[in-house]
C-alpha cells in the first residue's frame, strides 16, 4: 500500500486520510496547530484559538454533499456527528406537509451542527486507524522534490527535523498554504490561478436555548433581508444557534455590530432573528467577525499539464470559496472521497496529476464560478443599499426567488438543488414548472420592497 503525508489536519486532511487509511493506505497527518481534542466539545468551541481558521466558529449548514459522501466513506462518523448532537433538516420542512416526492429530494438535507462537530468525528475516528497517525504540533518546513525528472516530483516532507517519504502528499492546509511559494522557489513554473475578492463582512454571536425547548413561532424562516444587510439564522447541535449578518466591508456602520448589544439591538429589526431571541435565549460567545476572504482557485496543473507531480490539493488551498453559499465543506469532502478512490501505487505520476486537475475542473471550478457570480451580485446589492441607491435588477431576481421559497415548493426545491450542489441554477431555475411559480410570486408581490422584510437604512443607523 502506499505511503501518503497530508499537510494539514482540519476537515479535508483528516477526511482524506481517513478514507485513505480505510483502503489500507499508510498515512501520516501533519498538523502545525498543537491543540489537543478534550472531552468536552463546549470547552473546545470557544477556548481552541485558531486565527489561521477564523470560520471554525462561524456557523455552518452541512451541505448534502456532506451527508452523502460520509454515509459512503465514514458512517460511523456521519452516526457519531449525530451522537454529538448533530440534527438534521430537510429542505421541505418548513412546509405542514411535504411536497409530492420527485427523484433527488431525499439528498435535500442539511446537516445543522457546528463545525467542531464535524472535526471532533473526523479525528476520533482517524486516531483509531491502525494504517493513520495524526501528529499535532508538527509544523511542515519543506518539500523534498526530486527536479531530475522532466517535471518536478514531490517524494516527501520535512517537519520538525524529521523527513517523511511519501508516494504521495497532500496539500490540505488552507487557503494560507505555504506549498504554491515552496514550489516557486524550487523553480516550479506557477499554474493559471485565479482570485476574485469578495467585500463582504460577516458578524455572529451564539446563543443556547433550554433543552426541549421548541423552535419559536414564526421562526421557519431562518433569513431576514434589507437591501443592505443580510440577517441569518443557524440552527445548529445542543440546542445552540447563532445569529449572523453578512453586509459589505465597505459599509461604515458594520464595526458597530462588534458591541453585543448593538449586534442584538440590531437583529431585533429582523423578523426571523427576532423570533429567536424572543424566548430569551442565553448567548455564550461574544460577537464573532470575519472578513477578507476571497475565492481562490489555486490548482497545480494546467493546459500546459503539471507543474508538480507527487502532490494533490484537497479543499481550500485547491478551491476556497467565500461562505455565502457554505459550499467548502462538501467541496473538501468530494474531493477526499475522490482522492481516496485513484489507484496511487503503480500510477504514473503525471497520470494522476492531470486526472485529479482534470475532475476538478469538471467538478469543482464550476461551483467556484457560481460563488464568485453570487458575491458580484451580492457585493453590488449591498453596497447600492449602503447610500439607498436603485437596487441592481441581478439583486432583485436573486432575492425574489428566496423569499418565494416558503410559499412555492417548486422555487423551494430548485433553489434547494443548487445549494445542495446538485446541479447549476441556469439548469434548476429553466424547468417550466419553476418558471410559473416564479411568474406567479412575482405577480402577487409586484414591489421591489416586497421581498425585503428587515429595517430602513434610517432605522439600522439610528440603533448602530
Amino acid at each position: 500500500m502506499a505511503r501518503v503525508v497530508v499537510v494539514g489536519g482540519s476537515i479535508s486532511g483528516l477526511a482524506s486520510a481517513l478514507f485513505l487509511s480505510r483502503r489500507r493506505h499508510h498515512v501520516t497527518v501533519l498538523e502545525r496547530d498543537g491543540h489537543h481534542l478534550s472531552a468536552d466539545l463546549e470547552e473546545d468551541f470557544l477556548a481552541w484559538r485558531r486565527p489561521r481558521v477564523p470560520q471554525a466558529v462561524q456557523p455552518h449548514g452541512l451541505l448534502g454533499p456532506v451527508r452523502d459522501v460520509l454515509l459512503s466513506e465514514a458512517p460511523d462518523v456521519y452516526a457519531a456527528m449525530l451522537a454529538l448532537g448533530a440534527r438534521e433538516r430537510h429542505a421541505f420542512d418548513g412546509f405542514a406537509k411535504h411536497p409530492p416526492y420527485v427523484p433527488g429530494d431525499d439528498r435535500l438535507v442539511t446537516v445543522q451542527a457546528r463545525r467542531l462537530v464535524l472535526e471532533v468525528a473526523l479525528r476520533r475516528a482517524l486516531e483509531n486507524e491502525d494504517t493513520a497517525r495524526l501528529l499535532v504540533g508538527h509544523t511542515v518546513a519543506g518539500l523534498a522534490i526530486d527536479s531530475s525528472r522532466g517535471v518536478p516530483h514531490v517524494t516527501g516532507v520535512h517537519s520538525q527535523g524529521c523527513h517523511y517519504p511519501a508516494d504521495l502528499v497532500l496539500d490540505c492546509a488552507g487557503l494560507r498554504s505555504p506549498v504554491p511559494r515552496w514550489l516557486a522557489a524550487a523553480g516550479c513554473r506557477a499554474a493559471q490561478a485565479q482570485e476574485s475578492p469578495t467585500g463582504i463582512a460577516y458578524y455572529c454571536r451564539w446563543y443556547r436555548t433550554n433543552p426541549g425547548t421548541p423552535r419559536p413561532a414564526g421562526a421557519l424562516r431562518t433569513g431576514s433581508a434589507s437591501p443592505f444587510a443580510i440577517g441569518g439564522v443557524f440552527p445548529s447541535d445542543n440546542y445552540t444557534f447563532a445569529l449572523s449578518f453578512m453586509l459589505s466591508s465597505a459599509d461604515p456602520t458594520r464595526s458597530a455590530l462588534s458591541d453585543p448589544n448593538i449586534f442584538e439591538a440590531a437583529a431585533r429589526t429582523f423578523p426571523a432573528m427576532r423570533a429567536w431571541l424572543r424566548e430569551r435565549p442565553a448567548p455564550f460567545s461574544p460577537v464573532l467577525a470575519m472578513a477578507g476572504l476571497n475565492n481562490r482557485w489555486t490548482p497545480l496543473a494546467d493546459d500546459a499539464g503539471p507543474v508538480v507531480t507527487g502532490i494533490l490539493g484537497v479543499g481550500d488551498t485547491l478551491v476556497h470559496t467565500n461562505p455565502t453559499l457554505g459550499q467548502g465543506t462538501a467541496l473538501a469532502l468530494r474531493t477526499a472521497q475522490r482522492v481516496a478512490q485513484q489507484p496511487i501505487e503503480g500510477e504514473d505520476p503525471c497520470n494522476l496529476a492531470d486526472d485529479h486537475h482534470l475532475w476538478a475542473l469538471r467538478e469543482l471550478h464550476p461551483w467556484y464560478e457560481t460563488q464568485t457570480a453570487a458575491d458580484r451580485v451580492s457585493e453590488a446589492r449591498l453596497q447600492s443599499g449602503i447610500s439607498a441607491t436603485a437596487l441592481p435588477p441581478a439583486s432583485y431576481g436573486r432575492v425574489a426567488a428566496d423569499a418565494g421559497t416558503l410559499e412555492e415548493p417548486e422555487i423551494l426545491r430548485a433553489r434547494a438543488r443548487v445549494r445542495h450542489l446538485m446541479c447549476r441554477a441556469e439548469e434548476a431555475y429553466a424547468e417550466p414548472g419553476v418558471q410559473a411559480a416564479l411568474a406567479r410570486w412575482r405577480s402577487s408581490h409586484p414591489r421591489p420592497d416586497d421581498v425585503f422584510d428587515g429595517p430602513t437604512r434610517t432605522t439600522w443607523q439610528s440603533i448602530v
